[in-house]
């Protein structure tokens, strides 16, 4: 009896669902920390400040609880909810609520941006989310795996603090 129990107890150790993942991107930007939060503070204006996303509509502006619909430019779209909101700290953290994993890799999320000062008078921009893979099954294709979900989030965060950084230093 023994013997099966340690068996099966094996069997299942190989066999698990998603670990979370975590990506964590940053940029300095040589602008003050206000001019670079007057770009990204609006949660549902995503769209002015990352190429990657063809439109981003909310309701509920920057209140607790709204959402916004964001719209991919290669297709797909992603639904978020706004958790908190702190302007005097320039932060905001918010979640996925619903997912299009053909699209975008990634069954859930929860983000937070956050703009700091920086060197020279300049700001540090972060964005971070903690995520889970699109197949939360215990053998993903390698389009769905936990490094297909990694690589959408750090390609998507890539994109739009780069394009915020070109933005704020003009």
């Amino acid at each position: 009896m023994l013997q099966v129990l340690l068996v099966l107890g094996a069997a299942s150790a190989g066999a698990h669902g998603p670990t979370p993942q975590k990506v964590e991107e940053s940029i300095a930007v040589a602008a003050p920390p206000e001019k670079v939060w007057a770009v990204v503070k609006n949660f549902d204006s995503l769209v002015s400040w990352n190429p990657l996303v063809e439109t981003s509509m909310g309701t509920g502006g920057n209140e607790p609880g709204a959402e916004r619909v964001v719209v991919l430019r290669s297709g797909g779209q992603l639904k978020d909810s706004l958790d908190e909101y702190l302007e005097d700290e320039m932060s905001y953290s918010y979640r996925l609520d619903t997912p299009d994993v053909d699209a975008f890799p990634v069954s859930f999320y929860s983000s937070t941006l956050a703009v700091k000062p920086g060197a020279d008078g300049g700001s540090e921009v972060t964005w971070d989310a903690r995520l889970y893979r699109a197949d939360t099954g215990n053998f993903p294709s390698e389009t769905q795996n936990d490094q297909a979900a990694i690589d959408a989030v750090t390609k998507f965060y890539r994109a739009g603090l780069e394009e915020l950084k070109k933005k704020a230093e003009q």
